[in-house]
């Protein structure tokens, strides 16, 4: 049996739009990040990608996915934020005051609320809260570990993997900075009502009170999140989101050189795309932007349509074109409904890839005659041993 195969069609989009530079930057914009990638949140545009599918050690990064099934646990009423857990001798040492890390000072053998753990984390980076909220909700720190990892792949991080709570070093988590904005939007866009908890200035517990962490919340960017990391050997790093004008912007670099430095080159990175883009609609809603081949019945293809206008945000100087591909499984076989996902619009500027958006069918497509099927088995039956001996021409050995 013939395997069915993508087909692209490709049509070059009238607009101008600035091309990405060999580091992932928009008219030649460089990071001194070893890993990069931002993305505007309301149209999914990637403004900035440098090895952005390398893995790094995540540090305390990984704390985003500890809050993240928190936040979902909370949303679905499994805890409630006044649920409270004991602070185990585990939790105590390793991540309390005898550890000497980042720490909310929960006493030994004490009961802590689900919401202080939060504040623990998201405001102090506690590695305390981390285990205490871990061993709570999974019944121990590796069991919850597990959960993480797979919460990355129910987000679409194929590639992450985390081996503890808190992100303290264990010599296999790994994250890529794509996969950390990801998640960084699942925390923002899903949980609209506890994401806050990171831009709050300062917790205090058993009698001490600590800032935010977070080196932006004071830099007038319009910045709400989220938090950063520390790699021995791999250096800084940070996932941050900014809101302003109307506009947010999600952010992840990653191998920076020092704690200054990540913080000024953060600022620097953020304000470029705040203000170095502007939004373009390419297409108006429900407006047809291609088909795609039906076999087997009444007509010979189906117009594909997005559901909302599609935008992208293309930098404000050094104009180049854009370029747009619809992607679907060939060949779409009748009877096809209307409203059916199809396929995708992948949008881009030279090489790299800004953004994808799901495609449906306007119209029903019924079931054809048996003359016009025939004839239509017929002509695929010929482009599919036709594309197929491309395939095999293209394979190496």
């Amino acid at each position: 049996m013939l395997k069915p195969l993508l087909r692209l069609f490709a049509c070059l989009i009238p607009l101008a739009t600035g091309a990405l530079a060999a580091d992932g930057g928009a008219g030649g914009f460089a990071t001194k990040a070893a890993q990069a990638y931002m993305i505007e949140a309301s149209t999914g545009t990637v403004l900035l990608a440098k090895n952005e599918d390398q893995g790094f050690s995540p540090a305390s990064l990984a704390k985003l996915m500890t809050v993240d099934l928190a936040f979902e646990a909370v949303t679905k009423g499994q805890i409630t934020l006044e649920t409270e857990y004991p602070v185990s001798e585990y939790a105590w040492r390793t991540g309390g005051a005898p550890s000497r890390t980042a720490t909310m000072f929960a006493a030994l053998k004490s009961h802590v609320r689900v919401d202080d753990l939060l504040k623990g984390i998201t405001i102090q980076g506690a590695n305390d809260g981390c285990i205490v909220l871990a061993e709570g909700m999974a019944g121990s720190e590796q069991q919850f570990a597990e959960s993480m990892t797979r919460r990355a792949r129910e987000l679409g991080m194929d590639k992450a993997v985390f081996g503890n709570s808190t992100g303290l070093p264990d010599g296999k988590s790994k994250v890529t900075a794509r996969e950390m904005v990801v998640l960084a939007a699942a925390l923002q866009q899903s949980y609209p009502s506890l994401y806050p908890y990171f831009a709050q200035p300062e917790f205090e517990w058993n009698k001490i009170l600590q800032r935010n962490r977070n080196p932006l919340l004071g830099l007038d960017l319009g910045a709400d999140g989220l938090a950063t990391g520390f790699a021995e050997g791999e250096g800084y790093s940070i996932v941050a989101s900014v809101e302003r004008d109307g506009r947010r912007l999600f952010l992840a670099l990653a191998g920076i050189a020092s704690d200054k430095e990540r913080t000024e080159e953060t600022k620097r990175v953020l304000e470029w795309g705040l203000t170095a883009f502007e939004n373009r609609q390419i297409f108006a809603e429900k407006e047809v932007i291609g088909s795609a081949s039906v076999y087997g019945g009444t007509t010979r293809t189906v117009d594909l349509v997005a559901k909302a206008p599609v935008s992208v945000y293309i930098p404000v100087s050094n104009p180049d074109r854009l370029s747009a591909r619809i992607v679907y499984r060939w060949p779409l076989m009748a009877p096809v409904k209307p409203d059916y996902q199809a396929g995708t619009l992948r949008i881009f500027a030279g090489s790299r890839l800004l953004r994808e958006v799901p495609l449906y069918t306007v119209q029903a497509v019924e079931e054809g005659s048996l003359s016009s099927r025939a004839v239509d088995a017929m002509l695929e039956l010929g482009e599919s041993l036709f594309f197929s001996w491309l395939w095999d021409k293209s394979a190496p050995g």
